[in-house]
């Protein structure tokens, strides 16, 4: 007999992300479907709500945010407000400042980010791809950071990032060609984890996020601390931080378990604690 499934659902202040949370697995949405789930300030917005809302949640073990439909991740910016926000230097002040916010409240997730993505991961969506731990794909998505095309400036931060996962060379191409990718060119480059076919996309994610969500919080929580430490720079990393998520682990309820559940030869319950 299996457990029945609980879903929470969270209340937003925009109807252009949807939140909830399944059997210990927070989804988040973007749901701009008309527009290829580009992305709107008051999406970035939300990013902030609903990340602090997982993050608060100790029942939400895994994170995974996807787009809406089956045209597009998150196709970029939503061109259509830069006009509105972004035309003049108190505007891109508050649009930077808000995307300010939802890059911390990515950077402050302690928990596994997944990202989910078919068809469009373009410009700011390929950006906030880059902000999951794991990224899968369909067999259909494509990527590209079009800034030479449209005359837009490319911060360093992100530059970096891309830097850590593809390699120089890769950026220069992604930057300056500023074509697109197929899934099998991102994967080939290191920027997506593996490709699945489009059909078997939402199995293969769910399996993979029950299956973190299953395991000690702890220790998903201190190897994800790790390496996010192993990749900043030397002078930069906070390894006494690492190492006090390490001890946690070994002094936890959890280890206990997990090492009285292998020599009882049964499925470890793990409580984060």
């Amino acid at each position: 007999m299996t457990n029945p499934t609980t879903t929470v659902e969270l209340e937003l202040r925009t109807p252009y992300m949807l939140a909830e949370v399944v059997d210990g697995i927070g989804w988040m949405t973007f749901n701009n479907p008309e527009r290829r789930n580009a992305m709107k300030l008051e999406m970035n917005e939300a990013i902030v709500d609903i990340l602090g809302a997982f993050q608060a949640d100790d029942s939400v073990r895994v994170v995974v945010m996807q787009g809406a439909g089956d045209k597009a991740f998150v196709s970029g910016a939503d061109i259509s407000e830069f006009e509105t926000h972004r035309s003049t230097p108190a505007g891109r002040e508050h649009f930077d400042a808000v995307a300010a916010a939802a890059g911390r409240a990515f950077a402050e997730l302690d928990k596994p980010l997944i990202a989910k993505i078919r068809g469009f991961c373009m410009g700011g969506g390929l950006a906030t791809a880059l902000s999951a731990d794991i990224r899968i794909t369909a067999a259909d998505g494509q990527f590209a950071i079009p800034a030479a095309r449209l005359g837009l400036g490319y911060g360093f931060a992100g530059i970096k990032k891309l830097v850590s996962l593809v390699g120089p060379a890769m950026v220069n191409e992604i930057m300056m060609s500023a074509r697109r990718f197929s899934a099998d060119e991102a994967a080939a480059m290191g920027l997506v984890n593996r490709v699945v076919p489009g059909g078997e996309l939402d199995a293969a994610v769910a399996e993979l996020a029950a299956q973190i969500a299953a395991n000690a919080p702890l220790t998903v929580k201190a190897a994800k601390a790790a390496v996010q430490e192993a990749v900043k720079d030397p002078d930069r990393r906070d390894l006494a931080r690492v190492e006090e998520l390490v001890e946690n682990c070994f002094r936890s309820e959890d280890y206990v378990e997990g090492r009285q559940a292998f020599m009882e030869k049964r499925t470890a319950q793990f409580k984060g604690r």
